[in-house]
């Protein structure tokens, strides 16, 4: 149900955080692969995959389809429940020693003054709903997976949440949301694929700093 209340003062505030790099310290699909997989399995995958990895180290291909066929091998058939499990455990031990603590209190700062928070990542659905409910955001927009009967297809169901992407999602959202009444957007990011998203903020911060509007 949209939400379009606003009592003619100031207009509702907004703060979209990425995840990776930003409330975090670095990547964390690659660590959660690795205890999904196991050591052994996790260096199987990265080797299985290395065509596509290099590839777009060296910007020979897309962050998109690089990561899909990481996803592909990495996923195809394995059941929910077996990744739920993992990702609890993922989000409960280890996550815990990836936050950044200027981030954090950022989003905690922002909820107290009862702005609504919202994670935008391109990190998967195999585990940002649970970090989402962890940190009591109003919403995770990411790159949710495909579920066919029980089980993981390998697929992405959604495009890659990173670029312009996540400023269609983010803008879906607020649309849904709150109509036509625009909100004070605040946003947080860390890399070149947040600067769509930080240039649609009021205020914008890159790696901790004030990020200048061009």
């Amino acid at each position: 149900m949209s939400e379009t209340v606003n009592d003619g003062a100031a207009p509702p505030v907004v703060a979209a955080f990425d995840f990776d790099g930003t409330l975090t310290w670095r990547d964390t699909l690659g660590p959660f692969l690795r205890r999904l997989l196991g050591t052994p399995g996790y260096l199987w995958l990265l080797f299985a995959c290395s065509p596509w990895l290099i590839a777009f180290v060296l910007r020979l291909t897309s962050n998109h389809r690089a990561k899909a066929k990481l996803l592909q091998a990495a996923l195809a058939g394995r059941p929910v429940d077996e990744v739920a499990r993992c990702a609890r455990a993922y989000v409960q031990q280890d996550l815990p020693l990836q936050w950044r603590p200027w981030a954090l209190q950022r989003l905690v700062a922002h909820q107290k003054q009862g702005h609504r928070c919202v994670l935008v990542s391109a990190s998967t659905s195999l585990y940002m709903h649970l970090v989402g409910a962890g940190l009591g955001v109003d919403a995770v927009l990411c790159t949710e997976m495909e579920v066919i009967d029980g089980r993981y297809s390998g697929k992405m169901a959604t495009p890659n949440c990173h670029g312009e992407e996540k400023v269609r999602r983010l803008r879906a959202w607020l649309a849904q949301q709150y109509g036509e009444t625009q909100p004070e957007l605040h946003a947080y990011g860390d890399t070149a694929g947040d600067h769509p998203m930080l240039r649609l903020a009021r205020q914008a911060w890159y790696r901790e700093r004030p990020w200048p509007r061009a």
